[in-house]
C-alpha cells in the first residue's frame, strides 16, 4: 500500500511516498531554513508564501522519484495540526483537492504522531540489518521546537502522554540560546556544532527536575541562567553587548547548555522506565532527536536489555512528509472504513495526541 504524505505545519513543503508504512520511496523536502535565517525565527506569512510557490513542485518531484502516477497512490495523508495555521491551511487544501480530484481517501494526522512513527522508515537502499521490528508497548521521548513529551505508546495510533513541557520546549530554548550567542537559526543544529569545541564543565548550569516523580519538562529556568551568565560576563568584561563575546565563550555555553538539556532527558527517560519498568523499547523523535550528545547519552544510560530508537535519518528527524504518510497508513489500516475521499479536513493549532 502506497500512501502519498503532505507536512506544511510550519518551515518546510515536504511531499513524501511510502510503501506499507516503512519503506520511503521519495521524501522531498523543501527548507524555509536560509529565508528564516535572515530574521532569526520564522515568519509566518513568508512561511504560508513560500509554501503556495513549492508545493506544486515539490508533489511532481515526490511523485517523480518514487516513480509513481496516480493510479499508483491509495491514500493521502495529511498533518492537520498542531502548527502554524498559515502553513497548515495550505497542505490541507492541496491534500483535499487531490482527494476530490483523484478520488483517494484522506487521513488527517497529527504532526506529534508523525515525528513518532519517523522510527518505523527506512530508505529504499537499506540492508536488512537496518530493517527492525519494533515491539510495543514502548516510550517514546518527543523533542521539538514547540513540544516535549514524554509519551506511553501502548499500540499502534494508541497513545497515552505521560509528561510535557510546562514552559519552553527544548527546541524553543536552543534557538533562543543560539540567538543571543549569536550562532544563528536553527539553533539544534548551531548549538551542537558549537558544543564540540567548548568545556561544558566552566559553567554551572541548573537542571530542572520538577517534583520526585514528574514526567513533565521545564527548560525555562534554565533558558533563563544562560541568559545571566552571558550579561555577567558582558558586564565584567566591560563588553557593549552579546556581540563581543569571544569564540570560547560560545563553546563552552554551548556545551554547557546542551549538557544540562541532555541530562534532564537522561534522568527523565529512566524515571519513565522505572515508572513502566516491563517496557523494553524507547524511542526518541522530533528535530532535537537528531542532537549526537542525547543520543549517545541515552545509549550509554539506558539499561542494556532496552532497545534504543532513533530516526534512520537527519531527514526523518526534521518536518517531513514521509512520517506523515507512516502515521497515516497505521492509521488507515486499523479504520480503513473511516476514511473517504473528498473529505473536506480543516486545519487546527490544538491536536491532541488520540
Amino acid at each position: 500500500m502506497k500512501i502519498l504524505g503532505i507536512e506544511t505545519s510550519c518551515d518546510e513543503t515536504s511531499v513524501a511516498i511510502v510503501k506499507d508504512g516503512r519503506k520511503v520511496l521519495a521524501n522531498v523536502i523543501y527548507s524555509q531554513i536560509p529565508l528564516h535565517a535572515l530574521t532569526g525565527g520564522v515568519v509566518p506569512e513568508v512561511a504560508a508564501r513560500e509554501h503556495v510557490i513549492k508545493m506544486v513542485p515539490v508533489l511532481d518531484e515526490a511523485l517523480k522519484k518514487a516513480k509513481c502516477g496516480w493510479d499508483d497512490i491509495d491514500a493521502i495523508a495529511i498533518t492537520q495540526g498542531p502548527g502554524l495555521i498559515s502553513s497548515l491551511i495550505i497542505g490541507t487544501q492541496t491534500a483535499n483537492v487531490i482527494s476530490f480530484v483523484k478520488n483517494k481517501p484522506l487521513i488527517p494526522v497529527q504532526h506529534i504522531v508523525g515525528h513518532i512513527y519517523s522510527n518505523w522508515l527506512y530508505g529504499p537502499d537499506s540492508s536488512d540489518s537496518e530493517i527492525y521490528e519494533i515491539s510495543l508497548p514502548a516510550l517514546v521521548l518527543t523533542v521539538s521546537g514547540g513540544h516535549n513529551d514524554m509519551i506511553l505508546m501502548k499500540a499502534h495510533n494508541k497513545f497515552k502522554v505521560l509528561g510535557e513541557t510546562l514552559d519552553d520546549a527544548a527546541g524553543e530554548a536552543f534557538d533562543k540560546v543560539a540567538r543571543i550567542l549569536g550562532l544563528g537559526y536553527p539553533g539544534g543544529p548551531a548549538i551542537s556544532k558549537k558544543a564540540v569545541d567548548g568545556d561544558a564543565t566552566r559553567f554551572k548550569l541548573p537542571r530542572s527536575f520538577l517534583e520526585k516523580g514528574s514526567l513533565n519538562f521545564s527548560f525555562s529556568g534554565l533558558k533563563t541562567a544562560v541568559i545571566r551568565e552571558i550579561r555577567k560576563y558582558v558586564t565584567e568584561n566591560n563588553m557593549k553587548d552579546e556581540s563581543e563575546l569571544d569564540e570560547q565563550f560560545k563553546a563552552d555555553m554551548s556545551a554547557a547548555f546542551q549538557e544540562a538539556v541532555t541530562d534532564v532527558f537522561v534522568q527523565k527517560m529512566l524515571e519513565a522506565l522505572n515508572q513502566y519498568p516491563k517496557i523494553k523499547e524507547v524511542m526518541i523523535a522530533g528535530g532535537v532527536s537528531a542532537n549526537t550528545r542525547i543520543r549517545n547519552a541515552l545509549t550509554e544510560a539506558l539499561p542494556a536489555d532496552v532497545k534504543f530508537r532513533f530516526p534512520k535519518a537527519i531527514s526523518y528527524c526534521t518536518d517531513n512528509a514521509a512520517m506523515i504518510a507512516a502515521a497515516g497508513y497505521y492509521l488507515y489500516k486499523l479504520h480503513p472504513k473511516k476514511y473517504k475521499p473528498a473529505t473536506n479536513i480543516v486545519p487546527t493549532t490544538s491536536f491532541e495526541i488520540y
